[in-house]
């Protein structure tokens, strides 16, 4: 049986409407109609979960893992459902759905896992020392504790394991903090839904109500309401730059701020070095053809530029990419609005001085279809509009004219999600001198890979230097990305009763 959402939000478990509504934009199917969020909304869900926090913050691990592992069994249950309405709001495959749904309780669970171990805590302890001279050293222990309510902002391009129930609510929950989030306006139903899910886990664990709650929809003064709420202690965004950094700004200008940690994309450039491109050129081509061209290029680590040095290598690097991206048909965009900057983008990179165009196309509305561009590293370390994203298929070629050029175009690089190198043995002197800068770049360094694909396990690094991310230190994939909710709290001379369960 179909999913037929109410649009209504979820505060502290009660589905509440508002007079105002929005329509959605489904590829298929009729819009439906969703509540509009407010300032007064977000106000309430805010308090709830602060009033949460000081039952939740202090759930045992193990119960924080059963209601973990309790989401990912409820939105699991409503399988089939999260798929078709996903479908219909997102232009999505199926397959592409359920391999994003597994990867969002696959997340959840291994939060719950990782928690268990308790690794997480970094607990450490002195031990008094009474009889130290000159003077005496006090007990002291310490371990990381949850901050409070968490923000997070859905994600336009991951519906399910950036969004509702994704990475940023499951690292949160997690760490003991109650989760408030602005559902994206992309895909309202696909939210309504994993909520639904949520409400009920929360409803199996006996949880507080205020540990979880979505406002849909509103204007911008609803997101601003949510990162300047007082009660609210981080927040968690996967989004453009420029929404990105309007928020990140207003977390630091409230009177007292608060981390944003903010997921904002990147060019992720890749460097063909001469024995690969030898070698196997050919395949290189192809390979990222196929990565610029996975759902529809709207991914945050899709590799928008290669860097080549020139010659026949080079060349023929460029028409195998060119023959293989003019196969690819067109694909639909995630929204009309994210399809039409798409368009603007990819005119705008080709009318750039010095870039000339190898594939072009006329983009249908909703739909895109791959662009191919080169220009001479020269020029492009002169432009700097010619390294900013453009969301979609669309692939640049950075021609260097030697090794030197080469280094310098790695070093003119903001900060990114991810860098690739693709290379064979004899390049390893040239990669030897890339790597360093490499890994100053981004938070991932590949080799003879493409990095659409972001593992979800222990030691996976999603986040880099700004602009890729506001915090260079943190992750938004892994366990490691629990860390951003926590903070280390000593505890000296507690006495043994009172400490936290979790500091024993």
């Amino acid at each position: 049986m179909s999913f037929a959402p109410h649009g209504k939000h979820l505060i502290a478990g009660a589905w509440i409407g508002t007079p105002e509504t929005f329509l959605s934009d489904p590829v298929e199917g009729a819009a439906r109609a969703f509540s509009v969020g407010t300032p007064e909304l977000v106000d309430q869900a805010c308090r709830a979960a602060e009033e949460a926090f000081w039952v939740y913050g202090a759930k045992s691990r193990a119960e924080r893992a059963q209601f973990l592992n309790t989401i990912a069994d409820e939105i699991e249950a409503r399988g089939a459902e999260i798929t078709e309405i996903g479908t219909q709001e997102t232009g999505l495959p199926a397959a592409r759905l359920e391999g994003e749904r597994g990867r969002t309780t696959g997340q959840l669970r291994l939060f719950a896992d990782h928690i268990l171990k308790g690794d997480y805590l970094d607990r450490r302890h002195d031990a008094a020392l009474p009889d130290r001279k000159p003077l005496p050293r006090s007990d002291l222990r310490m371990m990381q504790r949850p901050i409070g309510p968490v923000a997070v902002f859905g994600a336009s391009n991951f519906p399910l394991a950036f969004s509702t129930a994704g990475g940023d609510t499951a690292a949160a929950l997690a760490a003991g903090c109650p989760v408030v989030v602005k559902g994206h306006g992309a895909h309202p139903g696909t939210s309504e839904l994993v909520a639904e899910a949520i409400h009920a886990a929360i409803a199996a664990c006996a949880m507080p109500a205020g540990v979880f709650s979505l406002v849909q929809g509103g204007n911008r003064a609803v997101g601003h309401a949510l990162v300047q709420h007082p009660l609210i202690r981080a927040v968690g965004f996967t989004g453009s730059l420029a929404g990105g950094r309007a928020l990140f700004d207003l977390c630091a200008a409230r009177p007292d701020p608060i981390p944003f940690f903010g997921e904002l994309g990147s060019v992720n450039p890749m460097f063909l070095l001469p024995e690969a491109m030898a070698a196997r050129g050919a395949s290189i081509a192809t390979g990222w053809a196929g990565s610029l061209t996975m759902g529809a290029g709207q991914f945050c680590t899709n590799p928008g530029i290669a860097v080549v040095i020139k010659g026949p290598e080079a060349d023929a690097f460029a028409e195998a990419t060119r023959a293989a991206l003019s196969e690819s048909g067109a694909q639909v965009m995630l929204t009309t609005g994210i399809a039409a900057a798409y368009a603007t983008g990819a005119a705008q990179m080709g009318a750039q001085l010095g870039v000339q165009d190898l594939l072009t196309a006329m983009c249908d509305q909703r739909q895109a279809k791959p662009f191919l561009y080169r220009v001479a590293a020269r020029d492009w370390l002169a432009n700097h509009a010619l390294s900013e994203e453009v969301f979609g298929p669309l692939g640049l070629i950075v021609v260097a004219e030697d090794a030197e050029e080469m280094l310098a175009v790695a070093q003119s690089f903001t900060g990114q999600l991810t860098a690739t190198l693709h290379i064979d043995a004899a390049d390893t002197d040239m990669a030897r001198r890339l790597l360093p800068v490499l890994e100053r770049k981004a938070g991932r360094v590949l080799a003879n890979g493409f990095p659409t694909g972001v593992e979800v396990c222990d030691s996976m690094v999603h986040g880099g230097p700004y602009p890729a991310s506001t915090n260079f230190g943190a992750t938004s994939v892994g366990t490691l990305s629990i860390r951003r909710f926590l903070r280390p709290v000593c505890y000296q001379n507690i006495p043994e009763g009172l400490l936290p369960e979790d500091a024993h």
